[in-house]
């Protein structure tokens, strides 16, 4: 806060001074947040009536954290009293309670205090962590027996003609089954399906499903290399729209399966290749294409297939986020899932467009939607991508770290992913925690160390997403037993103090 009320000497002996200061926060906060809700009022409609609380708070929320709060949390802290570090779920009311306290430790009991005492009910004050369990399971359905956080596992296309491998990862905790339109077709997807439901059936455990939309997603089409060479750093490569065919001049070249990024790349721009393992800079555009020098690759060098992702952090991409082979699909998503995942949502008019094609579909049905929040322009709009879609529909975020860590800088990471979770939490919308969590587990077997610790952190969302993997049952096993003994020591943002055996 930038406010003179407050130095630290007079906090610490003036109680008043913090309670004014307290006061005035408050009052800037619903000033603020009532310009915002302003500006949402036409997404907030009376659909979903719950979600107008929620989104009050979230306004509450992103007014809150205009002001730089640190050294009033040093000075409530010093007084024993809550240092409005927990508040998301329920701004107003956590604020209320401070006010409270200081106005009783001032001896104030007057009428100008008696509108933030009057308010505090244990109900009022648990609302919002109850409104969040219930989109939770609206999202992602009933609560498992032993833990909170959910479990989503992307299904390989093995599981389509394997029954018995969908039966042991619905009895191993898999809550929701992830199916990538990008991959397979309706066939194998509809085998998937019914896997799914014969399982549910067989164990007595619900599992969601959930369809991604592939979106407008950059990927490496055909590649040309020389003979066993692999790409290093200072090797040129052409990036092509066409098939491409040997070239003295261009040996290295690599096809973009989505064409019309091409045109909209200019010189000095930032490529990257799957998920930011080779990097590269747009040396030249040529009439066959974009061609790039390798700034980023390991020392020995390092060899680009097909189908991995393209990257283009620098570039303000203009494309549609439903692809018309998206609009196909949603034929079949809306028939038989339980989730649409959004894809490279951004805006929204993204929100606005996929609504009205679910609702040319089945306009009876509420079908869950999940943003998956990978561009840097999907942060910038958070918390509007959040109103225009949960005021029409069950809602989640999902954190897309893979292409995420890509657009935004790996070194900016760690510290949004933190962010995206206050704002969801604020919203009372749940969040996925995607990408490569216990990755090398499922493939290898075995975990190294980092991602044990990532797993662990990962009991701040309401769900975990695994990818397919050779080991996916070992992985699931294991991240259900760290979910389960991570509850019982963190809920979110707020510490559970259970008894600590290990030195007794």
């Amino acid at each position: 806060m930038n406010s003179p009320l407050i130095t630290e000497e007079v906090a610490l002996t003036e109680p008043k001074v913090l309670l004014e200061e307290l006061i005035h926060l408050r009052s800037s906060v619903l000033t603020k947040s009532q310009k915002q809700l302003d500006k949402w009022k036409l997404d907030i409609g009376e659909d979903r009536n719950n979600f107008r609380y929620s989104a009050a708070n979230l306004a509450n929320y992103l007014a809150l954290r205009q002001h730089d709060l640190r050294k009033l949390q040093v000075m409530l802290h010093f007084r024993g009293l809550s240092s409005l570090g927990r508040i998301e779920a329920q701004v107003l009311q956590n604020l209320d309670a401070v006010i409270m306290t200081l106005a009783r430790l001032c001896g104030e009991d007057n009428e100008k205090y008696t509108s933030y005492i009057s308010q505090q009910t244990m109900e009022s004050l648990t609302q919002g962590q109850r409104l969040l369990e219930a989109e939770t399971v609206l999202v992602f359905g009933k609560k498992p027996l032993n833990r909170r956080v959910r479990m989503m596992v992307t299904l390989g296309t093995e599981t389509a003609q394997n029954p018995e491998l969908v039966r042991q990862m619905v009895a191993s905790g898999m809550n929701i089954a992830r199916i990538n339109c990008a991959h397979d077709t309706s066939k194998e997807w509809l085998q998937m399906i019914t896997n799914v439901r014969r399982a549910e059936q067989k164990t007595g455990f619900q599992c969601k499903i959930s369809m991604d939309l592939g979106g407008p997603k950059s990927r490496t089409g055909k590649i040309i290399t020389p003979k066993d060479k692999l790409i290093k750093i200072s090797d040129t490569i052409l990036l092509t729209t066409a098939i491409p065919k040997p070239s003295k001049q261009y040996p290295f070249q690599i096809q973009c399966m989505l064409p019309e990024v091409i045109e909209q790349v200019h010189i000095g721009a930032q490529i990257w290749f799957d998920d930011g393992k080779i990097g590269a800079i747009v040396n030249e555009c040529v009439s066959e294409g974009l061609v790039l020098l390798i700034t980023q690759a390991s020392d020995t060098g390092d060899k680009i297939k097909s189908d991995k992702g393209i990257n283009f952090p620098d570039t303000k991409l203009n494309l549609d986020a439903l692809t018309a082979k998206d609009i196909i699909d949603l034929d079949f998503i809306v028939k038989y899932a339980d989730i649409i995942n959004y894809s490279f949502v951004q805006t929204t008019k993204d929100i606005h467009l996929i609504q009205q094609e679910i609702e040319k579909r089945n306009p009876q049905r509420k079908i869950a939607m999940i943003a998956k929040i990978e561009t840097a322009k999907a942060i910038e709009h958070l918390p509007s991508l959040i109103v225009a879609a949960a005021s029409k529909h069950p809602f989640g975020v999902m954190i897309a770290r893979g292409d995420l860590a890509v657009e935004i800088g790996f070194e900016r990471m760690a510290e949004m992913q933190e962010e995206i979770l206050w704002i969801c939490e604020a919203a009372h919308t749940p969040v996925i925690w995607a990408t490569q969590v216990l990755e090398t587990l499922a493939k290898t077997g075995r975990p190294t160390r980092a991602e044990m610790t990532d797993a662990a952190m990962a009991e701040r969302a309401e769900c975990v997403m695994l990818n397919k993997g050779k080991y996916i049952i070992e992985a699931m096993r294991i991240l259900d037993s760290v979910l389960v003994r991570m509850e019982t020591h963190q809920s979110k943002k707020t510490a559970q103090l259970r008894a600590l055996r290990s030195w007794l």
